[in-house]
């Protein structure tokens, strides 16, 4: 059982890598104002909410799993209280932060009609420091960090990530009527 719980602890914490690395950049994509391929301006931001959501089922099914494994030593303070694991505490406490941080978006997500569009705003800007301590988590504590396809899915997310929050702080980022008036000539 232990093993299989370690083992649903990696697969699960790889999947919501993965799938947060695709909503920060349906998130860049949306705020461009631009369309993905066929899909319209406003199905990229229902698909970067849905993602989003999916990708924090996939973080708590992550933490969940690795909680009840007895390898992993977890305990329900190394959840909520960053740097104080028994296992590679600098890296797990990344792991905490991107977490803690992760929770806030997407608590402040959920109530943006309550809270305003002002402060979700100013809170969602801590989803550009989630994903690179969360990589840095995966890269310092994974297990299969080692491995060949690891490493490739990893340089290739943070080379995708890395060249979509250069385009964001580009000049060109904003898609205006006048750019789309223009692309139609």
């Amino acid at each position: 059982m232990d093993e299989a719980m370690w083992a649903f602890g990696r697969a699960s914490g790889f999947i919501a890598l993965a799938l947060f690395t695709v909503s920060v950049l349906l998130g860049i994509l949306n705020r461009s104002g631009r369309p993905l391929l066929v899909l319209p301006r406003f199905s990229i931001s229902l698909l970067h909410r849905n993602i989003a959501l999916l990708s924090a089922v996939f973080l708590g099914l992550h933490v969940g799993s690795l909680l009840l494994d007895s390898y992993a030593k977890l305990r329900p303070v190394d959840v909520l209280v960053p740097f104080l694991g028994s296992f590679r505490p600098f890296w797990q406490g990344l792991g905490t932060v991107a977490l803690d941080l992760a929770a806030a978006v997407i608590v402040t997500a959920l109530l943006r009609r309550r809270i305003g569009q002002r402060a979700f705003k100013a809170v969602h800007w801590l989803s550009y420091g989630v994903w690179p301590v969360a990589l840095a988590h995966a890269i310092g504590n994974g297990t299969d960090v080692g491995s060949p396809w690891f490493f490739f899915i990893a340089a290739a997310s943070a080379l995708a990530v890395g060249g979509a929050l250069v385009w964001r702080l580009s000049a060109t980022f904003l898609e205006t009527s006048r750019a789309r008036e223009g692309n139609l000539r």
